[in-house]
């Protein structure tokens, strides 16, 4: 069953390096950020994951909780968090899930049998506090994926959740917002202190209002 966004996030148990973990509990009040990749000692997957413990910082800020998940043991993950912390110069700070049975994998429809049937697709979700899926991204193994995207909509989808903001193209931190749709036009300066600008009547910007 393909996962949607808003759906809620299927919960499991599993073996992880850091051991036995009840998603859900795992999360807490946290965002999660759940990868898979399509097995251990797999180059582009190797600088991805040295890529995300590098950002652990910039994760702990966002109050986000990365995960990892292949179909192989964990004595297998356990050696390839060796050679990413030495080829990339980091200390993996975050599990990485064994589902050698692809229960995980099935439930987040992570195996697509046009592509491979006996190993998980690049699949990135981005889960809320409330176990809502916010974000799905699929790569082609060949593709690394670009992490500072992935902090550009955790900021994005936080704006969102905490002030009633959406973020246009290309947006960055310290850009304008756009006003959701669903705030009148003339309740915007009692929630928006800052000041607006009517482009259209559909399209109202306001100052990012969390800096």
């Amino acid at each position: 069953m393909a996962i949607r966004l808003g759906d809620e996030a299927p919960n499991f148990t599993a073996v992880t390096t850091e051991g036995e973990i009840d998603f859900h509990e795992w999360l807490g009040d946290s965002w999660g950020l759940l990868m898979s990749h399509p097995g251990d000692y797999t180059p582009v997957c190797t600088t991805e994951l040295g890529k995300v413990a590098s950002l652990g910082d910039q994760f702990k800020a966002r109050n986000t909780k990365p995960i990892a998940i292949s179909v192989d043991p964990v004595d297998s993950h356990n050696g390839w968090i060796g050679d990413i912390n030495e080829t990339q110069n980091t200390e993996v700070n975050f599990p990485l899930i064994a589902d050698a049975d692809r229960k995980v994998a099935s439930l987040y429809d992570m195996i697509h049998p046009n592509a491979d049937n006996n190993s998980t697709v690049r699949t990135l979700f981005i889960i809320g506090p409330d176990k809502k899926v916010k974000l799905s991204l699929t790569y082609p193994p060949s593709t690394g994926r670009n992490f500072q995207e992935v902090i550009r909509v955790l900021d994005s989808l936080q704006l969102t959740a905490n002030h009633q903001v959406a973020t246009p193209a290309d947006w960055q931190q310290g850009d304008d917002c756009v006003v959701l749709p669903a705030i009148k036009t003339e309740d915007i300066p009692s929630k928006f202190p800052k000041g607006h600008k009517v482009v259209k009547p559909y399209l109202r910007t306001t100052p990012q209002p969390n800096i």
